[in-house]
């Protein structure tokens, strides 16, 4: 049986190894990935909206309600 430990050891070192590789986005791109997000929340957001306010007329309309 392995020395658990030692498997949290390398694991940590492992991590913080793949850590060191990774770029992260300076306050631009990570201003300008927000606003995209937000947008796209707001455009679907809308578009089901839309959608539901139209089946919903079209049950009203079928079933007499």
């Amino acid at each position: 049986m392995k020395n658990p430990i030692k498997a949290i050891t390398t694991l940590y070192k492992e991590t913080m190894s793949e850590m060191r590789k990774c770029t992260w986005p300076d306050r631009r791109e990570l201003y300008e990935s927000t606003v995209l997000v937000i947008s796209f929340l707001i455009v679907l957001s809308v578009v089901v909206t839309v959608a539901d306010k139209l089946l919903l007329f079209c049950v009203r309309l079928i079933t007499g309600i």
